[in-house]
């Protein structure tokens, strides 16, 4: 192989290149490459036409591509690093109705909120060199007509007449091009630029040999945190006749990239990243070296299989099947592999380590992932769950405090309250932690009770001075911040998290022997009631969570339906999560029955009745960030996802049932099938727990509460082998229905709860549905709900 030199490296610059075509690296031969040309369309039709059985052709990877959903549609492994997808002028990377595509990126978060979301390394075929290497110009316009995004797989015919398609490793994103008839194949590899406001603040692009770059590409962290630096190579199939650059070799800010030219195609590009070196990028592309384009879709294709097939649906609604398994497929994205394939990792601080024998995960929204698809992902594959533990802990050894919202290796403080606290003790609670029991409590009981040194990159608790001694977080809005939010700018809702945090380590505490810490936390857990005011009426009902100021006094002007000191919602979404003491709750709800009449309310019970699919649409959906001057539920976000399970925790589990069936037409087979951001698989997750019947409602207890499922029959195949059963004869999701009476293993099952230990040891929940509210009396007696964790006797 000719290899090349930085001599003709300059600006649009121009170099032939004359080395003989033999086999070697990526691609095979000429042979090789002529074969795929002429199977082409045959890589139209799917691996697998039945999507009846194969859940891969069932997933629709266009789902959440609009309305902020912010999800991506094409290629990537199972909780992989790298991926390959288009790049339009949405924010997050992509949008359904976006009119150009402007390369393919090779990295992005699925669902995220905040603009800087990758896109790194851009990679776009032409026909033509562009006169400005400005993707906001050379940007192509393409047809839906054709397009396919299934999990592993993504296709799209260009304007140019050419044809890309992409696939991915867990460490590489690959297309393959195929160029018109007569047309030249020119390449353009942008390391200047990557998503819309993803600012790339340095980037660097050399010529290795005559079919391979590498370089870097240092852009913003997620939610305005700190650069980091992206390492690069990408290989292809056959040598490049000529090649130049623009911009320069390496530099700051600002167009840089690398145009190729070859002399026939198609053309199949591998590219693979690393967080470590550019040795790390270069052995990860050992995944995709030396097999084709269909080889490796092949075998990703086959990984998903496996990972969709834990879960099976019985149902001959097609759309029903897509929604479901595209929600799984959003699941299962991430957290993202961390470590290259030599294991080695880049840690908190900033430097090299290796896992040896398990996988280091990077990329923890907590803030949204403790509520729901922690829970999914320990359920399904707790090997998987036990390194996403390690994971966080190891953050914890490296960078000295525990993360909110970890992006790459470094943290941004997003969001609000202890998410990390319920996120770990769910994972002890499934037997995540099993050897590290000890280790995680240190640092969870230090992250309850301390505060980051004002030099630590970690904000933590930070409201922990006035919520350890008065009650509660002060509501400060000029109280200056690390990164993106701080607690006391949200004091009301920061004090309610934190006191569903205390309550879940306080179970943690107490099975491991520390019974005093037990006590003072579920103290604490009691801390929302310091917010609860008595006199605030509004829509009829009095008695609201109200944010006090740091001399303890009542915020005021308040009204429960703004947004002072409340974070992504209102009083009204928060005044619910107090669920890890439902009796306390209920009583300054002024019990049970005006407690589920604020439900009923919250809900717009009455008109969901009568029309499920309209009442949703319009009286509960606002725009996804669209978080206050609102008194209903918001199914966007996740304050409140929780909510609908508190009918059950009250004694009224039908309504449960019939919230979940209106709140599951808000899934859709389409591009607008998120109503928000998915947030890097909640939102999913908790369609997928609410589908099948049950939720993890309540951190720390195991606890999952159940509900009419959606389908016939599920089947959840457990790592185990002990497989979950849900069956549900005449399940019918097109009207309401309510579960008549319930069995678990065949015996008479009148809770309304199942707890981890059950499910894990394998069972069959069996239920009768009616569609008659009035004859759905199960598990309405008073010892039919669980205990509350931290209520007071």
């Amino acid at each position: 192989m000719t290899i090349l030199t930085r001599a003709f490296i300059h600006p649009i610059g121009r170099c032939e290149i004359n080395a003989p075509r033999r086999a070697s690296g990526y691609g095979k031969s000429v042979l090789r490459a002529t074969l795929v040309l002429l199977t082409m369309a045959a890589m139209v039709v799917p691996v697998t036409a039945n999507a009846q059985t194969d859940p891969v052709e069932s997933v629709n990877t266009f789902i959440g591509t609009k309305d902020e959903g912010n999800t991506f549609p094409g290629a990537s492994a199972p909780f992989g690093m790298a991926h390959s997808s288009p790049i339009g002028s949405h924010y997050a990377g992509w949008r359904y109705d976006d009119p150009v595509i402007r390369g393919f990126g090779h990295f992005f978060l699925s669902g995220a909120g905040c603009w800087e979301q990758g896109g790194l390394v851009s990679i776009l075929p032409t026909t033509a060199l562009p006169q400005s290497f400005d993707h906001r110009r050379y940007g192509v316009g393409y047809r839906h007509q054709g397009e396919v995004g299934k999990p592993g797989y993504y296709r799209v015919d260009l304007a140019s007449g050419i044809t890309a398609e992409s696939t991915a490793t867990t460490r590489t994103g690959v297309e393959r091009f195929t160029f018109p008839p007569g047309s030249t194949p020119h390449v353009l590899v942008n390391v200047g630029q990557a998503n819309d406001k993803e600012p790339v603040t340095g980037s660097s692009v050399r010529v290795v040999d005559d079919r391979t770059l590498a370089g870097t590409v240092t852009a913003q962290a997620f939610c305005g945190g700190k650069p980091y630096t992206t390492y690069f190579t990408t290989t292809f199939d056959r040598p490049f006749a000529t090649t130049g650059n623009w911009g320069g070799a390496e530099g700051g800010a600002g167009l840089r990239g690398q145009w190729l030219t070859f002399a026939e195609g198609p053309v199949t590009a591998a590219t693979a990243i690393s967080h470590v070196d550019p040795a790390g990028a270069t052995k990860n592309l050992a995944e995709a070296r030396d097999q084709t384009f269909d080889d490796l879709r092949t075998a990703t294709q086959a990984l998903w299989r496996d990972e969709l097939g834990s879960i099976e649906i019985e149902t001959d609604n097609a759309t029903d099947r897509t929604v479901f398994y595209t929600a799984l497929y959003h699941v299962l994205l991430q957290p993202l592999t961390g470590n290259d394939v030599d294991g080695r990792y880049r840690g908190f601080d900033d430097k090299v380590h290796t896992a040896e024998g398990w996988t280091y995960y990077e990329y923890y929204s907590l803030w949204d992932t403790y509520r729901a698809h922690n829970q999914l992902l320990a359920l399904l594959r707790p090997d998987r769950a036990k390194d996403v533990a390690r994971s966080v802990l190891t953050i914890h050894e490296q960078g000295g405090w525990l993360p909110r919202w970890a992006y790459a290796n470094q943290e941004t403080n997003t969001m609000t309250g202890d998410p990390v606290t319920p996120f770990l003790v769910d994972l002890w609670r499934f037997g995540a932690l099993e050897g590290r029991e000890d280790q995680a409590y240190r640092a969870l009981l230090q992250n309850a009770t301390q505060v980051p040194d004002p030099k630590s990159p970690f904000e933590g608790r930070v409201g922990n001075p006035s919520y350890l001694e008065n009650g509660f977080v002060q509501y400060d809005k000029d109280f200056p911040k690390k990164g993106q939010d701080v607690d006391p700018h949200h004091g009301a809702s920061a004090t309610l998290e934190y006191a569903l945090a205390d309550c879940a380590l306080s179970v943690m505490a107490e099975s491991l022997g520390h019974d005093e810490d037990a006590d003072t936390l579920r103290r604490r857990a009691l801390n929302y009631r310091t917010l609860w005011d008595d006199t605030v009426t509004d829509r009829g009902f009095t008695g609201f969570p109200r944010p006090k100021t740091a001399d303890g006094r009542w915020l005021s002007p308040f009204t429960p339906q703004g947004q002072d000191g409340f974070h992504e919602g209102t009083a009204w979404q928060y005044q619910w999560l107090a669920h890890h003491d439902v009796p306390g709750l209920v009583e300054r709800l002024g019990g049970k029955e005006k407690a589920t009449a604020r439900l009923d309310d919250f809900f717009a019970y009455p008109d969901l009745v009568a029309n499920p699919a309209k009442t949703v649409r319009e009286k509960w959906v606002v725009g996804p960030y669209d978080y206050y001057n609102q008194f209903r539920y918001n199914p966007n976000n996740e304050p409140d996802l929780h909510a609908p399970w508190m009918y059950a925790l009250m004694g009224q589990p039908w309504k449960t049932s019939a919230v979940n069936r209106a709140a599951q037409t808000l899934f859709v087979d389409g591009p607008n099938g998120v109503t928000g951001n998915d947030d890097l698989g909640t939102m999913s997750a908790w369609y997928v727990f609410s589908a099948l019947g049950l939720y993890p409602a309540v951190p720390g207890t195991g606890q999952f509460i159940l509900h009419a499922p959606r389908f016939a029959k599920s089947v959840i195949h457990q790592q185990n082998g002990n497989p979950i059963i849900i069956a549900a004869e005449g399940a019918d999701p097109r009207t309401l229905q309510y579960i008549e009476s319930a069995q678990l293993d065949h015996v008479r099952h009148e809770k309304v709860w199942v707890d981890h230990h059950t499910l894990a040891g394998g069972t069959n929940l069996t239920y009768t549905l009616t569609a008659t509210p009035g004859e759905a009396t199960w598990a309405t007696t008073p010892d039919s709900t669980p205990p509350s964790p931290c209520a007071t006797t």
